[in-house]
This record gives structure tokens, C-alpha cells and sequence, in this order.
């Protein structure tokens, strides 16, 4: 049996387990989201119920099972994954697009019966979805449970809780206790006397900790309720240290076990006024408020807070950015200087680009699982090389050719990086020159923008996406995503993208930090995305406003073996040149040796 079949084989063995628990509680349908109780963007173990049923390693999918029936709902980023992924294990992939009446949620209103039921646990379930899909299935006379847990009932060795420790983040340059008092008086604004937060980052950033419970984020497994005084936060026991418990209680926060956040709701007092954010809030906590509790609902002001980096913040992510160009460096002067003389494979890229970064000062972990992709694996923006699938980039004596895009980031106690790079192997093609060009110029328009503070940032993404119009081409990811201090790779509530809600609060203010990231895939044949993190900063005030613009913060050589200098205006090409001017200014400091000779070679002028 090939390792396909076996582990197409482990699922169908799953599923069966979960439709015996489904007819024991007489349950038609069952619907796994990709959340864990905060809803978070990687889950820890405990809660990858949808990976461990389908064995689709993907970030975002939806699995609904029925008693004859199993589907994958994923967009077009996962497409060919799931597809690999789930053959033989009796699952179907379900392509979602953009057309309406294509989710999950229609699937089930259309298949399922009137008087049966759908189960989902609430606890994983978002606050809005599970508002949209009991309105829906009250109309179609279809029962929804969400006080079941069925796929924990099928996963008799389900992992438990993490329990790695929480340490306090000692470069966080505002003190915990100035963070609440900001927070209470927004709350005093809004009109609450309590406030629930489930967001795992604004967690850590108000009470300067951090943790390891997700992977490639420092944060951990918490809720808190703040209160007029004092906080409660409901964490794993035994996970903070006593000498952080003595200086979090001098701070009015009491360590309350975790499993006691819906309890602790449940006995709110009749005349509490709670501030929840529902975008960020399960719909089984909020099921748990007491009655005679009066919710509002609003985006959570630390969330606000948090995307307006301070600028002893910006200085720390600054030396991040150093540090990480550093480990660039590093790494591609090995590559180069490799090719055609070692095996390389993707693997490999991921290997000694993780061990380049692990050598810098300050490196915690990475701050996401590394994308290196060689010709048309490139082609695929959430592609992943594994043991079982990548590409090999070349062996020694025989010539390779094509293009090798690279998406990485690390978490470094300063801050988090993340940044992507193309780089040949051979000699490009005139055709991949002109793409790459026409992206890298698209990230200049954009590095380049000027504009009134409180733009709304999804205006933005129309500056990078331009030169590519103009040639009859596009790519279907947004621009851009904001980047936390030493926490979340994404983070909001701005973001540079079509997609997102042109919302008052995506206005760009100063100290936002946003990822700028154009690209264009050529399927079967490459893909090119050029990366660098940039903050906005103030540029000037005129009789019209006060005006910001962005400082690239990201510190590697953009190749200009790939650049076609003819397709680049003056002012791209002086932006060019000042930029690996400064990247050559930064990094010399931190590199010696074949890095620093890479560096000098890489930055010289066009």
C-alpha cells in the first residue's frame, strides 16, 4: 500500500468513527470549521479537528460530513492541494469561488431535511457565521446544535492543552498597567463596564506577555475580562510562572483557569454593560453571557491600539528588519555560490534559510512555515514543499533554469518579519524580466504613495495593482496585511486588499505597519512576488490635511539580474537605487565574509 492509500485509508477510518458518534446523537449533518476558540489564524493541535478528519493540511477549509456524503469547501488557493491531498480518502473537494450560493452553508440549506439536525461546536464557531447559518436553517426548518462537540467524541487521542510557559516580553516599551488604563477609558466611551477579549495577540500585547501555544505566533491560550477594576485572565493552570503571577496581580490581573471564561460570563451581574467584538468572538461565549446583561458590540479597542506601532516599537522592529536582512545575506550568498556544486531542493532553501535566521540575535521561531518554490511550484501563492512533494532547484553538473521565489518570515524579540524574494537560477528569460519588472514597479507605486492620514487602506491596493492593469494582468491576493510587533505575521484591522470592507476602521494612521506584496503567476510555468513590510509614518501638513507616506522597512537586495531597466520610469529607478542604497547602509554592520562580498554585489546601482 503506497503512503497515499494508507493515509487515505486513515480517514475513511475517521469519518466512520465520526458518523458513529453522529447517529448516536441523532445528528444529519456535521460542520468542522478551521477555528480553535479564539478563532485564531493557525490553530494549536488541540483544535485541528478538520485537518485530522480530512488529513488537508491547508490552513482554511470547512468540512461537512453527512452519513453519505464528505466535502472540503476551499478557494482557489488550495485547490490543487486538496486535490492531492484528500484522493482516496473519500472526501470531495468542493471549489469555492466568488459566485454566490457556493458555500457550505447553502450546501447543507439545500441538502439537509427539514426536522433534522446540523452540529457544530460552538465553542470554534465565529459569532457572525453562527448568527448568518440559524437564521438560514430556522427558515429551511433545519435544527441547529451547537452545544456539541462530536468531533472531540471521534478523536479518542485528541492532544491536550499547550502547556508551554508564559513569559513576560521585556522589550514592549508601554507598561501594562498605561494599556488598561487606555482600554478603560475607550471602554467608559463606548458606554461599558466590562469587556471580553479572545484575541490571542491583543492578549499579549496588553498585558506585555508572550507565549508559544501557536505555532510560528508568541502568544498563548487565553481569555480576559476586563472589568471597571482589575482584569481577569482565564489561562491553562500552572503556565505562568509565580514571579510573573506576583507582578500581574500588583497590575490588578487575577489568573482565573481557563475552562471558567463561559462561567465567569454566565455570572455577570444583571446591569453589566459588556464590550465584545463579534468578528473575534465564539459564539459559545456569547451564548454563555447571563441574561439582564446588556452586550454592545464593537471592535475591539486594543486591536486599534495595537496597529499604531509606538516609536520605541518602530525602533525595535527596525533592528528585526537588520537582523533579518542579515540572515538574507547569509543565505544567499551560500545559495549563489552553490548552485550547480550541491543538491539543492526546496527543502533544502527552507533549511538553511531557517538556520541562517536561528543564528541571529534576538531569533525566537519563524514566524511562518517558509514558502520556497522553484518554476511552477511559484505559481501557487500558498504553496508548501514537503518530503512527499517539492522540487528539486538543481543538482551538481547539470544546469537549471527558471525562477525561485521565496516567502519567508521569523518572530525576533524586537519584532516580526516577513518578506518575500525572486531570484533566478540561470539565465531569465525575457519574458520573466518583463513580469517581474512589471511587479516590482507595482511595489514601487505603492512604497512610493503619499496620502491624507485616514485613508482607508483597501484605496491603496489599486497603486501596486496599476502597472499590471495596464498590461492586461492582475493577481487574486490582496496587496497587503498588517504586521504586529513580535506577534501576529497578520494582524488588523487594516489591510491593503479589493476584499477587504472599506470600514472607518482601516483607516491608515501613523505607525501601521502593512506588508506590500504584488505578484503574478504564470500557472505551469512561475510565479513572481516581490515583499517588503513598510511603515507609514508622516510625510507633511499642507492647507489640505495632514499627509503621511511609508518607510520600507524590509532590508534585502531586490534582484536586478530580473529588472529590465527599460520598463522602469527616473523615479522607479532612483527609488531602486536609494533603496539598496540604504539596505547597504544597514546591513553592512551585521555581515562579514562571502555575505558581506553578496551584499556589496547585489546593491550596486543600475
Amino acid at each position: 500500500m503506497s503512503l497515499q492509500e494508507s493515509q487515505g485509508a486513515q480517514t475513511r477510518e475517521r469519518i466512520t468513527r465520526l458518523r458513529q458518534v453522529m447517529r448516536a446523537h441523532d445528528v444529519a449533518a456535521v460542520w468542522v470549521p478551521s477555528n480553535d476558540p479564539h478563532l485564531s489564524p493557525s490553530p494549536p493541535r488541540r483544535w485541528k479537528g478538520r485537518e485530522w478528519l480530512s488529513g488537508f493540511t491547508g490552513s482554511l477549509g470547512t468540512l461537512v460530513v453527512t452519513e453519505d456524503f464528505a466535502g472540503l469547501w476551499v478557494d482557489s488557493r488550495y485547490w490543487d492541494q486538496a486535490d492531492a491531498q484528500l484522493a482516496s480518502s473519500g472526501i470531495v473537494t468542493v471549489r469555492m469561488t466568488s459566485a454566490p450560493g457556493q458555500s457550505h452553508l447553502d450546501w447543507l440549506a439545500a441538502n439537509v431535511q427539514a426536522g433534522q439536525t446540523v452540529a457544530v461546536d460552538g465553542a470554534v464557531l465565529a459569532l457572525g457565521q453562527g448568527r448568518a447559518v440559524a437564521s438560514l436553517f430556522k427558515a429551511k426548518g433545519v435544527k441547529l446544535r451547537t452545544d456539541l462537540d462530536l468531533v472531540a467524541e471521534a478523536w479518542t487521542d485528541r492532544p491536550g492543552m499547550p502547556t508551554a510557559p508564559v513569559y513576560a516580553h521585556e522589550l514592549s516599551p508601554g507598561p501594562r498597567a498605561e494599556k488598561f488604563r487606555t482600554l478603560r477609558a475607550e471602554m467608559g466611551r463606548l458606554g461599558a463596564t466590562h469587556h471580553l477579549i479572545s484575541t490571542l495577540d491583543d492578549i499579549a500585547w496588553l498585558t506585555n506577555l508572550r507565549g508559544a501555544d501557536v505555532d510560528y505566533l508568541p502568544v498563548f491560550l487565553a481569555h480576559l475580562l476586563m472589568a471597571p477594576e482589575g482584569a481577569r485572565l482565564f489561562i491553562t493552570e500552572g503556565k505562568v510562572p509565580d514571579a510573573l503571577r506576583v507582578a500581574l496581580e500588583q497590575d490588578g490581573i487575577t489568573l482565573v483557569p481557563y475552562a471558567q471564561a463561559a462561567q465567569a460570563l454566565g455570572a455577570l451581574p444583571e446591569g453589566t454593560k459588556l464590550l465584545l467584538d463579534p468578528r473575534s468572538v465564539s459564539h459559545g461565549l456569547r451564548q454563555a453571557v447571563a441574561q439582564g446583561v446588556s452586550v454592545l458590540e464593537a471592535l475591539n479597542p486594543s486591536t486599534v491600539a495595537k496597529s499604531r506601532k509606538t516609536p520605541g516599537e518602530l525602533a525595535h522592529i527596525r533592528t528585526a528588519m537588520e537582523q533579518d536582512g542579515a540572515a538574507l545575506c547569509d543565505f544567499f550568498a551560500w545559495f549563489e555560490a552553490a548552485l550547480g556544486r550541491e543538491p539543492i531542493t526546496e527543502l533544502t532553501i527552507d533549511e538553511r534559510l531557517s538556520a541562517a535566521r536561528a543564528r541571529r540575535p534576538g531569533f525566537v521561531s519563524l514566524s511562518f512555515s517558509t514558502i520556497a518554490a522553484f518554476n511552477a511550484n511559484g505559481a501557487m501563492p500558498h504553496y508548501r514543499a514537503t518530503k512527499d512533494s517539492h522540487a528539486t532547484v538543481c543538482i551538481p553538473g547539470q544546469p537549471a533554469r527558471g525562477l525561485l521565489l521565496i516567502d519567508s518570515g521569523g518572530q525576533y524579540t524586537t519584532g516580526t518579519t516577513d518578506i518575500t524574494r525572486v531570484v533566478p537560477v540561470g539565465e531569465p528569460t525575457v519574458e520573466q524580466r518583463r513580469d517581474f519588472t512589471l511587479v516590482l514597479r507595482g511595489n514601487i507605486n505603492l512604497s512610493n504613495a503619499r496620502f491624507p492620514r485616514g485613508t482607508r487602506s483597501p484605496a491603496l491596493d489599486a497603486l501596486a495593482r496599476a502597472p499590471l492593469w495596464a498590461e492586461g494582468l492582475d493577481y487574486g491576493h490582496g496587496t497587503g496585511h498588517g504586521v504586529g510587533y513580535f506577534l501576529n505575521v497578520h494582524e488588523g484591522p487594516h489591510g491593503i486588499s479589493p476584499t477587504m470592507p472599506n470600514e472607518p476602521h482601516t483607516a491608515l494612521e501613523p505607525g501601521m505597519v502593512t506588508s506590500n506584496e504584488p505578484g503574478l503567476y504564470r500557472p505551469g510555468h512561475w510565479g513572481i512576488r516581490i515583499e517588503n513590510i513598510l511603515a507609514a509614518v508622516p510625510a507633511e501638513t499642507t492647507a489640505f490635511g495632514e499627509f503621511l507616506r511609508f518607510e520600507t522597512l524590509s532590508l534585502c537586495p531586490i534582484d536586478t539580474r530580473l529588472v529590465d531597466r527599460n520598463l522602469l520610469s527616473r523615479t522607479e529607478l532612483d527609488w531602486l537605487n536609494a533603496y539598496h542604497a540604504t539596505v547597504r547602509e544597514r546591513l553592512l554592520p551585521h555581515v562579514e565574509g562571502a555575505a558581506r562580498d553578496w551584499l556589496l554585489q547585489r546593491t550596486e546601482a543600475l
